[in-house]
């Protein structure tokens, strides 16, 4: 029996969603074409890239949830980390005046306050 709390389980359910949503939108986006590019608007190259990758990512946090797995927590929290990081790239380049999207910013808020809540709320085993 895993040491991981049932939660967990539907905590990775929804991150199995979130990483094949993630997978697919980031595919169309980078691979779409022209109608699908100009829907995107002002991504970020790298912020873009770096969330289509990370939805492969997710999709492996996802099967250790389930699986209630004890290194569900560390990749999670890898997860979370990565994402803030990439984050402060993306902050650092608006700053320097990169056009952007504002809607990046409620998502890479989510993807990692998502990713670091799992994994601050899951035990230390």
């Amino acid at each position: 029996m895993s040491t991981l709390p049932v939660w967990a389980r539907w905590a990775g359910v929804a991150a199995a969603v979130f990483g094949a949503a993630t997978v697919f939108a980031g595919g169309a986006a980078l691979f779409g074409g022209q109608a699908t590019e100009a829907a995107v608007g002002d991504a970020v190259p790298v912020v873009l890239w770096f969330n289509f990758c990370a939805g492969f990512a997710y999709l492996i946090g996802a099967a250790t949830l389930i699986a209630r797995a004890p290194v569900a927590r560390i990749i999670a929290l890898l997860i979370g980390l990565l994402t803030l990081a990439v984050f402060a790239l993306f902050i650092f380049k608006v700053v320097n005046g990169t056009p952007f999207e504002w809607r990046t910013v409620g998502a890479m808020t989510l993807r990692s306050g998502f990713w670091l809540a799992i994994g601050f709320a899951l035990p230390k085993t």
